[in-house]
Parts: C-alpha cells; sequence; structure tokens
C-alpha cells in the first residue's frame, strides 16, 4: 500500500484551493523557454522530466547555492556533503553517487554553461549571475552521455546585454554573522556587436558547530567568486562567447556527530557516542588542533562558437578548461580521538572539446556531434589513526601516505534525429558512443603497531582499463492540443568503471565495472483555464545494474596488524520506479501556488559482497516521498510599491544515509518550513527583503560517513539550524 505522508490540514486545504478557485482575472503562468534538448524550446513543449528555475524565481527563493533547488525538485537529493565544505552529492530517482573519492565519477552530470563539471568537489555552486538552471530527471545518455546515468543539472550564466548597461547589487545580513555581498554589471563595449559583463560574490558565516572544550567553530562559510563573460557578435550569422571564473574558498572543518559507539583495535570502547539517542545540539569535538582547515581554489575558461551556416544548420564549438584544488582536512570519527583522521590534497585539471552540428526545418530537427574529455587527478593523502591502534591503553602508532594519479581520456559521438511526422506526432530517436580509458597509480607508505614494534610497509599499485558502450534512446510525444502533450520515451544511461582509489594490494585494484540503466517514462504537460493553471506528470521504471557500492572488510582480525579492505564491487541489480507530478496555479492576480511531489520506490534486487547479502536493501539518498508545497502573494501598496510574501513547505520521508543500511545513519521523515518577503517601492529600482529558513528549527541528518570495519565509525552531517536574513539591494 502506498501511503501519503500526513500533511498540515491547512497546508492541503490551501494547496487545493489554489488549484480548484481559479478566477477569470488571474494571469498566466510564466513560460520558462530551456535547452534541455540543445535547441531552445519552453518546458511545456520538451517531451521529458525538466524542471527550470528562471533568474526571477531563484530570487523570490532566495536561492544561495545550488543546494537551494533541492526542495522544489520532485526526487531530487543535492546536500553539502562528505564532509567538506565545497562537495556536492546529487541523487535524482535514487540514482547518484554516495562516495566523494576522486576515483569515483558523479552519476549526475553538472553542467555549467555547457561545460561539464568531472568532480563533485567544487560542484556545489554558488549562485550569482545565474540566468536559469534546469534540471533533467532520467539517463541522459544521447546528448549529455558523460557519467549521467541519473539525470543532469545545468546551470546557465546570464549573458551580456548588447544594448544597454544594467546592473544589481545586494547586500545580506544574518543569523551568525551571515555577511554577503553580490554585484553584476553588463555593459555594451560596441554597441550591438561586443559586450562585457562581470560579477562578484563574497560570503561568510560563523560556523554553527562549537566545541565547547575550546570555543572554537565549525562548520561556516567563507566564499569569494568571480565571474565575467565577453560576447562578441559580428554579424547576425556569429555569436562568440569567452567564459572565465574562479572560487576561492577557505572554511575550517565541517564536524559530523558520531552516532554508535567508538572502540580501538582491541574493541574496547573509548567513549559512549553523543548520538546513541540523545538531541543534537550542534557542538562537537575533534582530534585536530585548530589550524586544519578546508581550502577550494576553482577557476575555469571556456570559448564558444556558434556559426549559422544557412537557414537550417548551425554549427557550434565549445572548449574548455578547468583547474581544481581542493585542500581538505576531515575529522571522519567526529571525536576528540585520533580514529579516522584524514588529509586530502587533489590537483585535478580538464580539459574538453565538443563540437555539435545542429539541423532546423518544420519537419526535421537533428544534431550530431563529437566530445572529448582529458582529466588528470594528482592526490595526496592522509590518514592518522594513532588512537585506533591502541594496546593494552598504550598509544600506538597508525599513519598512512598515498600518492594517486589518476588519467582520463573519454572520447564520443551523438546524433539525434527528431522528425515531426504530422503537426500533432514527433518521433524522436538518438545514439551515442562512448569510449573511456583510465590509468590509475598509487604509492602507498604505511606505518602501524605498538611501541618498539612498530611495522613500516611501502608499496605501489598500477592499473589501466577502457570501457565503452551505446546508450541509445526513443521518445514518441503527441500535441493534442496547444494545451496538451503526452510523451512516452526510453533512454539507457551509462557510467564508466573505474578503480579503487583505496586499493592496498593488486586484487584490490582491480577494476570494477560501468554502471548501465535503462528507463521507461511516460509524461503529460499540460495547461488549462487560460493557462492559469499547470500540470505536468511522469511515471518511470528504471532497470539499473552495476552500481559501484564501496564495501568495508576485515582481511586479518589479529590485534598487531589488523588489514583492512575498502573494495568497490558493483550491485548486480537495483530496480527504481516512481512517479512525479508539478503543479503550478495562479488562483487569483499576483497570488500563486505551486506543488512538486515525488514518489520513489527503490531497491536493491541483487546485492552481495563478502559480509552479506544486501538484496532487498534500500539505496542510500532515496526517500519515498518527497514534498514541496510553496505560495507567494504579492500586496499592492499604491504609490509606495509592492510587497510579495512567500512561503513553502517541505518534506523528506525516512531514507537511509549510507550505503551500508546502518540504523543509526537514517533519517526519520520531516518537514521544514520556510518564508520571506521583498519590498519594492513604486518608483527606483531599489528593494529590500527578508527570509527565515527552518522556522521551527527542525534537527535533522543530511548526509553520513559509515566506517563501521575501523573503529565503529558511523558519523551523521546535520543540516542548518533555524536562521535568518535580511537584504538590501539595488537594480539598474
Amino acid at each position: 500500500m502506498i501511503r501519503v505522508p500526513q500533511m498540515s490540514p491547512r497546508l492541503v486545504s490551501t494547496s487545493f484551493l489554489a488549484f480548484l478557485m481559479v478566477p477569470a482575472e488571474a494571469s498566466a503562468i510564466e513560460e520558462i523557454t530551456v535547452t534541455a534538448r540543445r535547441r531552445e524550446e519552453t518546458v511545456q513543449q520538451a517531451p521529458l522530466a525538466v524542471s527550470a528555475f528562471s533568474r526571477e524565481r531563484l530570487d523570490q527563493m532566495q536561492a544561495q547555492t545550488l543546494a537551494d533547488i533541492e526542495r522544489s525538485v520532485p526526487n531530487l537529493n543535492l546536500i553539502q556533503a562528505h564532509g567538506s565544505s565545497s562537495t556536492a552529492s546529487i541523487f535524482l530517482r535514487g540514482i547518484g553517487q554516495s562516495d566523494g573519492l576522486q576515483t569515483f565519477d558523479p552519476g549526475i552530470g553538472v553542467y555549467v554553461d555547457g561545460v561539464y563539471l568531472a568532480r563533485v568537489q567544487g560542484a556545489l555552486l554558488w549562485l550569482s549571475d545565474v540566468e536559469r538552471i534546469e534540471v533533467l530527471r532520467g539517463p541522459q545518455g544521447t546528448l549529455y552521455g558523460r557519467n549521467s546515468v541519473g539525470g543532469a543539472i545545468k546551470v546557465i550564466s546570464r549573458r551580456p546585454d548588447m544594448e544597454r548597461l544594467t546592473g544589481n547589487a545586494e547586500v545580506t545580513y544574518g543569523r551568525f554573522n551571515r555577511l554577503t555581498g553580490k554585484a553584476y554589471l553588463s555593459t555594451p563595449v560596441v554597441r550591438d556587436k561586443l559586450a562585457l559583463s562581470l560579477a562578484a560574490l563574497s560570503s561568510s558565516r560563523d560556523g554553527i558547530v562549537t566545541d565547547r572544550s575550546t570555543g572554537r567553530r565549525y562548520n561556516d562559510d567563507d566564499n569569494t567568486s568571480f565571474h565575467a563573460i565577453l560576447r562578441a557578435e559580428p554579424s547576425d550569422a556569429l555569436s562568440l562567447t569567452l567564459n572565465a571564473d574562479y572560487t576561492r574558498q577557505r572554511t575550517a572543518l565541517t564536524l559530523g556527530r558520531a552516532e554508535a559507539d567508538l572502540r580501538t583495535v582491541e574493541g574496547a570502547l573509548l567513549k559512549p557516542a553523543p548520538g546513541a539517542g540523545n538531541r543534537y545540539d550542534y557542538s562537537g569535538r575533534t582530534s585536530f588542533k585548530g589550524h586544519e582547515g578546508q581550502k577550494l581554489d576553482h577557476w575555469g575558461l571556456s570559448f564558444a562558437v556558434d556559426g549559422k551556416l544557412d537557414d537550417h544548420l548551425t554549427l557550434s564549438s565549445l572548449t574548455a578548461y578547468r583547474s581544481l584544488k581542493p585542500n581538505i582536512y576531515m575529522d571522519i570519527d567526529a571525536s576528540k580521538f585520533q580514529l579516522i583522521d584524514s588529509f586530502n590534497d587533489l590537483r585535478q585539471h580538464q580539459l574538453s572539446q565538443e563540437f555539435q552540428l545542429k539541423y532546423d526545418s518544420r519537419r526535421v530537427d537533428a544534431i550530431v556531434g563529437i566530445y572529448y574529455l582529458s582529466e588528470s587527478n594528482k592526490a595526496h593523502n592522509e590518514a592518522y589513526a594513532n588512537d585506533y591502534a591502541t594496546y593494552f591503553k598504550i598509544p600506538a602508532t597508525s599513519v598512512a601516505y598515498s600518492d594517486d594519479h589518476l588519467e582520463t581520456r573519454s572520447y564520443a559521438g551523438f546524433g539525434q534525429l527528431s522528425l515531426h511526422a504530422t503537426d500533432a506526432l514527433s518521433i524522436t530517436a538518438g545514439l551515442r558512443y562512448s569510449y573511456d580509458e583510465k590509468y590509475f597509480t598509487r604509492d602507498v607508505h604505511a606505518i602501524f603497531g605498538p611501541p618498539l614494534t612498530v611495522l613500516s610497509r611501502s608499496y605501489s599499485l598500477a592499473q589501466g582499463n577502457s570501457w565503452h558502450a551505446w546508450t541509445p534512446s526513443l521518445t514518441l510525444d503527441y500535441q493534442w492540443s496547444p494545451e496538451l502533450m503526452t510523451y512516452a520515451s526510453a533512454a539507457r544511461g551509462y557510467k564508466s568503471g573505474g578503480m579503487n582509489g583505496r586499493a592496498n594490494s593488486d586484487a584490490e585494484l582491480r577494476p570494477y565495472a560501468p554502471e548501465y540503466v535503462w528507463t521507461y517514462e511516460g509524461g503529460v504537460k499540460s495547461r488549462w483555464l487560460d493557462s492559469r493553471l499547470r500540470m505536468n506528470g511522469a511515471i518511470f521504471y528504471s532497470d539499473y545494474k552495476n552500481f559501484q557500492a564501496r564495501v568495508a572488510e576485515v582481511l586479518n582480525a589479529n590485534l598487531i596488524l589488523p588489514v583492512f579492505s575498502f573494495p568497490v564491487i558493483n550491485a548486480a541489480r537495483m530496480e527504481n520506479y516512481g512517479a512525479e507530478l508539478e503543479l503550478s496555479a495562479t488562483p487569483a492576480e499576483r497570488f500563486n501556488v505551486t506543488a512538486n511531489i515525488g514518489y520513489l520506490n527503490a531497491s536493491y534486487k541483487n546485492f552481495i559482497d563478502a559480509s552479506r547479502d544486501r538484496s532487498n536493501d534500500h539505496p542510500a539518498f532515496a526517500p519515498k516521498w518527497t514534498v514541496n508545497l510553496a505560495a507567494d502573494y504579492t500586496i499592492e501598496l499604491g504609490a509606495a510599491g509592492h510587497v510579495m510574501l512567500r512561503t513553502d513547505a517541505n518534506y523528506k520521508s525516512k531514507h537511509w544515509l549510507s550505503v551500508d543500511n546502518r540504523d543509526v545513519l537514517t533519517q526519520d521523515g520531516y518537514w521544514l518550513f520556510n518564508a520571506g518577503m521583498r519590498y519594492n517601492p513604486a518608483h527606483g529600482g531599489w528593494y529590500l527583503a527578508a527570509a527565515v529558513r527552518n522556522i521551527g528549527g527542525r534537527i535533522y541528518k543530511t548526509d553520513a560517513h559509515e566506517f563501521s570495519s575501523v573503529a565503529n565509525v558511523q558519523t551523521a552531517y546535520y543540516g542548518d539550524p533555524r536562521s535568518w536574513t535580511i537584504s538590501a539591494g539595488v537594480n539598474f
């Protein structure tokens, strides 16, 4: 039986009234143009499950980072993750990647102005000059084939205006000394030919987690970013765009809480875990001394060329280079003991090139292209576990150093053809061929043992492999009327295989297989009551094979020198199915209501590792229900201007936070409530705004680290407490 999450009677009645009582004077809902299929069309015309956010809507939501769109997309989980202030964990319909190690590729592709971000580090983007965001659900194996096995998130920047000077500036202050300033300026350099835009953002916040023994604060923000776009249109047939961006982050540690009792190598209890049924109070401990923190430098350049060859053909080129340098200390056990403390220094860069040839006509639309990516990852890692290696209460030594180097080359060719057989019926077929090759080397030096008998071990490992796949797609859509379209689709997704970045032997380094998923989807796009009510829905079934999972084993229980293994195995089969509903309405003039509901049933059908049979367990970050209800109302004040009031309620049902379904690493279902307001005067471009997030002060888990085979480490990370902000800005 399907159980709908309990909701407040007031919320339910408000939502139903919004959709049933739509008077004639209400205005039409905003139509957002997207490029989900590499050509411009509205959300209602695109035969796929896509959620889009315009710049205006992001402003209304007071979205600060990419994670702020999570609550408005069905079946999306997008959080700050892996004990890092700059790393994103993204799951769509239960598909993603729960391990942030650099040898794992993400399962959801993030694209910024068409450029694929190959690492999850640095993907938790701050939003400043964004024109819109598109979230494509389901495998994007044809047009966005680089590992977008579960979906894609596209961030499109605001393009410089070729005709007039425009801009805005905003300052925000809030709880925990939140201070954010951002500015945007667009100006024509040569009218109608050359334009430049500049954007800058700086944001800081005190830590929300306090070590009460030292007074030090953790889980803070300190971000600075810049973005410049130079756009040239020398003729009506040619457009050139040069993009440059830079992000710098400097934060303290990101601390979680130990949810299970921690133990030494002998099994001795170190200290009862604070998470054993106690309410989280945003306090924490760490074995680090205070100067260790987390750094990120992330920058990129891209150059796009779009040229019209004739009335039907357009040739496009996108060349991009990106550099990523995270420098991260993590206290994975979240205690004053040195059990699993780590340092990761990553140096990543990538070069990509894509060519596209597009054809448009009344009856046929087509696109063909080729894609190339070269990526280098060099990582220096350190792991400290002296308090874990304790013998008869005598401290021992346990330190490991590793230097890893991963080289990746990816090649692809793709094509998609849309045949408009009649004015109502369209058939779209696509195919992509992907070829990936990787070469990984690992040098390790480990020191382990009690006093006077310290053992030292050094070894080097190397492994290379390649994989390839064909990923087809087929879509049928029928336009029953200008207001109603239905579609059915089948698509295959692929994510390349890899090598275990935690390997301690050649056997552990053996490659793991690629992931594959076939998703079958049916959907409806509809508008009613003169476009004052919009209802979009989809049902889907995903057959997911070879899910890449990091598990844990103890190969030798010897108390002197236990040997741990963290193999990456492929879960043979996972099955996901569900439904999504997105509703928008304008019940009255200046009154807007939205409801986004996702239902997901996800489970492993065949998943056996060395420790146990996990079949019928549940994948991490796959809640059965996700619900978002939101409303905004604008109050006209005559000559004084107007005030917009906004509120939203968001629900996630119970879900697991780790591949191993540990009871202490689950989160029960919960609601979050937010509210905001914005005042605009009748004359002048300035405004004032205020917002409150997590009004009820709900305490909830967002992510976890599970290394229970080592010291019984099971650490949870928590969402932000109640916070408020006030903002002042100007548009011109």
